[in-house]
């Protein structure tokens, strides 16, 4: 997994990158092919935001959450993408079981 990290109006530090690296990988428990993922921080006021865009098998996913601080919305960012990944790839299985369970019951 390949992640870039970016700031809006916020300097990048290297605890900061540390942490968002330490819970991003948590997502490569739901996927074995690499992905990448583009992580970027802003501050606006008093008002921390994070948001990501997950590209993996030719489709994006994109997840973005407030928080009262940088950490507070890294950790709602990463949950967000983690169920985003867990109903993506079962939207994959599903879709195959599916269609073999609609032929059964028609024929």
């Amino acid at each position: 997994m390949r992640i870039d990290i970016h700031g809006q109006q916020i300097e990048i530090t290297a605890a900061l990158r540390q942490y968002v690296e330490t819970k991003m990988q948590r997502l490569e428990r739901h996927f074995d092919p690499a992905f990448d993922v583009r992580v970027t921080l802003a501050v606006e006021k008093n008002r921390h935001h994070a948001e990501a865009n997950v590209n993996i098998g030719g489709r994006t996913l994109h997840a973005d959450s407030d928080g009262q601080d940088m950490y507070a919305a890294i950790d709602l960012l990463t949950d967000k993408l983690d169920r985003m990944l867990v109903k993506h790839k079962e939207k994959l299985v599903d879709h195959h079981r599916g269609e073999s369970l609609a032929r059964n019951s028609v024929g």
